[in-house]
């Protein structure tokens, strides 16, 4: 008995021995055919999946692409770009704040407060816009800016229409501003003025002090035979001992640097001492001098006037009779006893080597060491002080000047005065003196430099300087408060250079310490003077 059933709809019959085999002859005809179906079913069925798994890794690799797309358009934006850029629209809002923030000022000084704020308000609005993108990292889009670019148009068309030519009012703030920098420009150069003329002042206390002992030289007789004997003293020629030259009409200043450099030395006995005063302070400065203890050093003081041999051709300066050149005739503003510095062989004609010291430093060491430094040759041994820029020669020399520029080289190293070597034999050799005689001469129309004596100290002792250690010589006290701590402590000689003195109250505080140490505060004198100044 014949049956069909699945399997592709295969014909078959039961044998007798009861196998099944495979009779329609069709059957074997169309395999391949149906082999062929089958075999491209497969592949439809397969590509299918592989499509759908395609699909799905495509949708994933673009989600993960995108992102980074947005992640690395997060990280490159340049906000900075992003404000600078004229099409943007953070580039419009911070335009139009600026231009609202003119606009507060200006309703402020209309009394229209209401105005002002509205405008304030709306600033704040955009600065947190602009805060909430640079931190986001985004750009502002023209749905959060546009609200705000209309809210300030409308309040700025709102200040126009009141009138507020805001072109007119900032040429008026222009003028104001001007106005100001004018004001601020004389501010500074009267406070420079007054400082130097404060300088240049003798504080009540000190000029009480400078009468008191004068009277005391009228009163005292015996003062002038001590003079007398001490003006033939061998000491004041013996090179074997240390002698240091002053040139001051302040009696306490001097007064400060003796006192602190016999404190600091190890054999003080062995010191000498040349002050050179005016005629006017002579007499104090012998007083004092004499009655004081300095600790067995010796000290000669004399004046200006009694070196006959020094007139005016010594001091090659412009006499003019107009008011704005006669500065440069008047004492007050060249000193001569600036200048006396550049006469010592003539003044000590028979000492060998001096240290200089300026009226304004203090001595914190021994200075003695000095004495038997190797100056390789040079006259003068100084610290240098081009560690800044503006210490150098173009600092102080007109080298528009054809006579400058042709000899020096404007970043020379500058030095510093108040604390110099000088090797009077070497001076002698090069003829020093003539030297600064020369370029005083050549400058006799103030072309080539100020009024200072250390431009012609740079031309006059060019070639010819030993630089020292710095720390034997630290400037500044008197105008730089920045100074190192632990350079002040290791400095041997302090300089107060520039106008806060010591002994005047515009001093700085901090450097005051270390002159006061050498001030005998509790003096009569200065008790009694001081008890008079305070009344």
């Amino acid at each position: 008995m014949g049956r069909s059933g699945g399997g592709g709809g295969r014909p078959w019959v039961q044998s007798s021995n009861s196998r099944w085999r495979y009779l329609n002859p069709s059957y074997y005809l169309n395999r391949p055919k149906r082999l062929a179906l089958l075999l491209i079913a497969f592949v439809v069925v397969t590509f299918v999946v592989w499509d759908r798994q395609t699909a799905s890794t495509a949708d994933h690799l673009h989600q993960e692409t995108n992102a980074r797309v947005q992640e690395a358009a997060h990280e490159e934006l340049n906000y900075t770009g992003e404000l600078l850029s004229a099409t943007s629209f953070a580039r419009q809002l911070v335009d139009q704040m600026l231009l609202a923030k003119a606009y507060v000022i200006i309703a402020k000084e209309y009394d229209n407060l209401k105005l002002a704020w509205e405008f304030s308000s709306h600033i704040r609005t955009c600065q947190r816009l602009l805060s909430k993108a640079a931190v986001r990292g985004q750009s502002i889009t023209e749905v959060e800016a546009r609200p705000l670019v209309s809210g300030l148009a409308s309040l700025i068309n709102k200040a126009q229409d009141a009138h507020y030519d805001i072109a007119t009012k900032l040429v008026t703030l222009r003028n104001h501003a001007q106005a100001l920098e004018e004001r601020a420009v004389a501010a500074t150069v009267q406070s420079v003025y007054l400082a130097r003329v404060a300088s240049g002042a003798v504080p009540k206390n000190q000029y009480c002090l400078t009468v008191r002992l004068m009277v005391d030289w009228f009163n005292k007789p015996a003062l002038k035979q001590q003079v007398d004997d001490l003006r033939n003293s061998p000491r004041l020629v013996d090179n074997s001992l240390y002698h240091f030259c002053i040139f001051s009409e302040n009696v306490l200043a001097s007064s400060a640097v003796v006192n602190s450099t016999v404190s600091n030395a190890d054999h003080p006995q062995q010191l000498v001492f040349h002050i050179i005063t005016s005629e006017s302070n002579y007499h104090a400065m012998q007083v004092w001098f004499l009655s004081n203890d300095f600790k067995g050093s010796t000290i000669e003081v004399q004046k200006l006037e009694d070196f006959h041999w020094m007139n005016s051709s010594y001091f090659p300066v412009r006499n003019s009779e107009n008011e704005s050149d006669s500065k440069f005739s008047n004492p007050k503003y060249i000193p001569l006893l600036d200048h006396l510095k550049f006469y010592i062989p003539d003044i000590h004609p028979s000492l060998e080597k001096v240290i200089y010291l300026d009226e304004d430093v203090i001595v914190q060491k021994d200075l003695t060491p000095l004495f038997s430094l190797d100056l390789h040759g040079n006259v003068n041994g100084a610290v240098e002080t081009c560690l800044e820029g503006f210490h150098r020669y173009h600092r102080y020399l007109n080298f528009s000047n054809p006579i400058i520029s042709s000899q020096f080289d404007p970043q020379a190293c500058g030095w510093a005065f108040g604390m110099n070597v000088f090797d009077l034999i070497a001076w002698k050799k090069a003829n020093v003196t003539s030297r600064y005689r020369y370029w005083m001469e050549q400058n006799i129309d103030q072309t080539l430099w100020k009024k200072e004596t250390l431009p012609v100290g740079l031309l006059t002792f060019n070639g010819l300087t030993e630089p020292l250690d710095r720390r034997w010589h630290v400037l500044g006290l008197g105008h730089d408060l920045g100074l190192d701590d632990r350079l002040i402590e290791s400095a041997a000689v302090l300089h107060y250079d520039g106008y806060m003195k010591p002994w005047l109250e515009l001093a700085y505080e901090r450097y005051k310490p270390q002159w006061d140490r050498y001030v005998n505060l509790r003096h009569p004198y200065l008790i009694r003077c001081n008890s008079m100044e305070a009344k």
